[in-house]
């Protein structure tokens, strides 16, 4: 079962999905009491544990009270790969460094790493762009017939959905090298080549989140020793 949480914007789209499996709710998200009580309608058989995918807000803040509400049921952060409850955690840092899928049979709960519609946002504090290809390439390895989301739509074609998101991860460093190969030299000369399919100026928010993803990948491009030496932006 999937409960929507009422927390649309531009990074959660319609809202957290929150999921009731196998007597487990994945992500309770926000700290909203009516989300929190749709969530254990939805679980008529009651809750046994609480499985998080990551620890930011949207997902994890209606953890401490749905646990009391549901009778001191565990809530599980799992650090890593192995069991966690009933499901099969994986580690996928990249949007966040604690960052899990969780399996279970042949349906994964993706979190933010693949969300149901867009891309997703890497340029949080704990964020990498070299550990989340990473971890879409452990994502595309497995054999799943489903993505449920931390956000938007289920994915019922895995494979097909994290190829695309590589690819326009890949292209969006291809353009980023451009527009430094061209001359720029200022987070906004680059942020407006490289985004130039954007207008950045339509909301503040676009504007931070793109140069936020720009810092990342200029992380990722200082790994693979592609900028110039001593590269470094201004402004």
């Amino acid at each position: 079962m999937r409960v929507r949480a009422p927390n649309p914007s531009a990074l959660t789209l319609d809202g957290t999905n929150t999921y009731v499996a196998a007597r487990w709710v994945v992500d309770p998200g926000p700290d909203d009491p009516a989300h929190l009580e749709a969530v254990l309608h939805a679980a008529p058989d009651g809750v046994e544990g609480i499985a998080i995918t990551h620890g930011h807000p949207d997902h994890d803040a209606g953890a401490p009270r749905l646990a009391e509400l549901a009778g001191g049921v565990p809530v599980l952060r799992p650090a890593g790969d192995g069991p966690a409850g009933p499901f099969t955690a994986i580690a996928t840092p990249g949007h966040a460094d604690d960052h899990v899928c969780l399996l279970l049979g042949r349906v994964c709960f993706t979190g933010d790493t693949v969300l149901g519609a867009g891309s997703v946002f890497v340029g949080y504090d704990g964020s990498s762009m070299t550990a989340y290809l990473d971890s879409l390439a452990r994502l595309r390895a497995l054999d799943i017939d489903v993505m449920c989301p931390g956000h938007g739509p289920f994915v019922w074609e895995p494979r097909e959905r994290i190829d695309l998101y590589v690819e326009h991860r890949l292209e969006r460093e291809r353009r980023v090298l451009d527009a430094v190969s061209a001359g720029a030299r200022t987070r906004d000369e680059v942020l407006d080549r490289a985004w130039s399919e954007v207008d950045l100026d339509a909301a503040p928010m676009l504007r931070y989140a793109a140069g936020a993803t720009l810092e990342a990948h200029l992380e990722r491009l200082r790994e693979l020793g592609s900028l110039p030496e001593g590269f470094q932006l201004a402004g």
